[in-house]
């Protein structure tokens, strides 16, 4: 008998029983983040008092009050933190002056600020809570400040923000069967106390500044071009677009007796085409107007204005 043998072919049968399969390749998609631009605004600390009892004794000095020269390096470090403000020294200016003098430096320019915080320690105490038992024995150093600022409008002179805010810190060690660890006094408390209360002040202050439009004003305006003040310090970079203001009236409110300036209007905008300087004092922008024009003999009756 002849025997009969039958091939099938592999790939036919492999491509019966195969699935076909689309790939999709997805290409990644990159969200542009827009960075947030932050105008910085000059800030100035012009005091802060000691208005408590604590640490005045008998060779009390109210020109080198410990207390209150804590608080403002304290608050002077955290706004710094925050990288918005431009921080202007006026608890030491005396001592800058010094040796600008020493160095007969003849070149040295005052800036103003923009906002002055006016600030004092109106609450300080200490207090130690004990307790004791039959196999145990713990005790509670604590201590509480309270400390008051006000935001100065140094163009209008009018306070725009004031508040109160209260500060806690404390301690405890305890003792089983005279086992743990003892603890004297702790003079980091008062530290951490002052602290806690001007932490929850600062974003507050943070924000009445920011919520005002950055200002700047016009420099020179002639054939050579167009300065303003405020460069790469403030956050000032080119292609920055700002709105040119023609100041208001100033008239004398009769309800407050105070000079007040009447809402300016709009005549113009700007776009910054070169920023120069290495500092706050010398710094400038180059722009152009893209829209509007001033009168360059009256420069003083402008000013130009964050775009909000």
């Amino acid at each position: 008998m002849k025997k009969f043998f039958v091939f099938f072919p592999v790939a036919i049968l492999v491509l019966s029983c195969s699935t076909q399969q689309n790939v999709v390749r997805v290409e990644p998609q990159i969200q542009e983040i827009k960075q947030e631009v932050v105008l910085k605004r000059k800030v100035a600390i012009a005091r802060f008092s000691n208005e408590t009892q604590y640490a005045k004794g008998v060779f009390y000095s109210k020109e080198n009050d410990p207390i209150g020269k804590q608080a403002a390096d304290i608050l002077s470090t955290k706004l710094a933190a925050s990288d918005k403000f431009i921080l202007l020294e006026r608890q030491d200016m005396d001592k800058i002056m010094q040796e600008i003098e020493i160095a007969g430096n003849e070149g040295y320019q005052k800036v103003g600020a923009d906002y002055l915080i006016i600030g004092s320690v109106t609450e300080f105490g200490r207090k130690n809570v004990g307790d004791v038992n039959a196999f145990s024995r713990s005790k509670t150093q604590t201590v509480q400040a309270g400390v008051s600022i006000r935001l100065v409008d140094v163009s209008t002179g009018q306070i725009i923000y004031s508040e109160e805010a209260k500060g806690e810190a404390e301690t405890t060690n305890k003792t089983v069967m005279g086992l743990g660890e003892r603890t004297d006094y702790d003079a980091t408390l008062s530290d951490k106390a002052i602290s806690a209360a001007i932490s929850k002040l600062v974003e507050n202050v943070i924000n009445n500044c920011m919520d005002r439009p950055w200002k700047s004003y016009f420099l020179l305006h002639d054939e050579n071009g167009i300065i303003i003040g405020g460069g790469k310090s403030q956050g000032l970079k080119v292609g920055d677009y700002f709105d040119v203001v023609q100041k208001g009236e100033s008239v004398k409110n009769p309800q407050t007796g105070m000079l007040m300036e009447l809402p300016g209007k709009k005549v113009g905008k700007i776009r910054v085409e070169f920023v120069g300087g290495d500092n706050p004092q010398n710094e400038f922008s180059m722009v152009v107007f893209t829209e509007g024009s001033i009168d360059p003999q009256n420069l003083n009756n402008y000013f130009i204005k964050e775009i909000k």
